[in-house]
């Protein structure tokens, strides 16, 4: 089982650039697609394949991680809205506490439930501080989990949020402006939060162009995380990875 998702991760931090994910949702795929996609993320170099979603409508999760890792050696990482998404067929899981909300479900109440699977998983566990915010429409997440985002405007506020988790201990923090967002999160605040932390950044929502991944990632975003405008035209992986891969340019200048 690899080990190394974190240690990219850090990397990335480290060398001021960004990688970039595919996401994908086990009920929005169909098991015979992942051989294609498998072959696009490799000829696209996409760094890591996320799976995961709020709901779980189906049970194909671990088929399709099987058939992805045949053709690819490309780490997939849990991205779990609930302990039933876990499966060792995978590499690492995100440990996600939802950081932003104040249900204690989210806390910590699911991570106790799921505590055993994960032990026993032999996952790389990557405790992660997730932050939704406020992507100018309704999410999932937040309905499921009652929860109110982070206002788009609050830099601050959501500092803060992140730096009470870094001290926590969480390895990671991930901005979420929620599937599909219409607003994505800023600019603004991606580079104030790189600014002022030592764990990797990680953004996802609504980022629909090869521009905007090159924006975040200019702006301080470690990772990005696509998935609702790759389901709608899987040709955007190639330039999305690539928009992503000319970051570290920018800083070398």
């Amino acid at each position: 089982m690899k080990r190394n998702v974190l240690e990219k991760l850090r990397q990335f931090k480290q060398q001021n650039s960004c990688g970039f994910a595919v996401l994908v949702d086990p009920d929005s795929v169909k098991p015979n697609e992942m051989e294609a996609l498998a072959r696009q993320c490799n000829d696209s170099k996409v760094d890591f394949l996320f799976l995961g979603g709020s709901l779980m409508l189906t049970n194909h999760v671990e088929i399709c991680i099987e058939i992805f890792k045949k053709e690819s050696n490309i780490s997939v990482v849990l991205f779990p809205g609930s302990p039933e998404q876990v499966t060792p067929k995978a590499d690492a899981l995100l440990y996600l506490s939802l950081i932003s909300g104040r249900n204690p479900e989210y806390l910590i109440g699911q991570h106790v439930v799921s505590a055993p699977k994960v032990k026993a998983s032999g996952l790389e566990i990557i405790s992660t501080g997730y932050m939704l915010i406020d992507g100018g429409k309704p999410t999932t997440v937040s309905y499921m989990s009652h929860s109110n985002p982070i206002p788009a405007n609050k830099s601050d506020i959501a500092l803060c949020t992140a730096w009470a988790a870094e001290m926590q201990g969480k390895q990671a923090i991930y901005l979420d402006a929620g599937s599909g967002a219409r607003n994505p999160v800023s600019e603004e605040m991606i580079e104030k939060l790189n600014d002022n932390l030592e764990v990797p950044l990680i953004v996802g929502g609504g980022i629909n162009s090869p521009e905007k991944v090159y924006l975040n990632g200019k702006a301080g975003a470690n990772l990005v995380i696509v998935g609702n405008a790759i389901e709608k035209d899987a040709l955007l992986i190639m330039e999305m990875a690539q928009a992503a891969k000319t970051v570290q340019a920018h800083f070398e200048r």
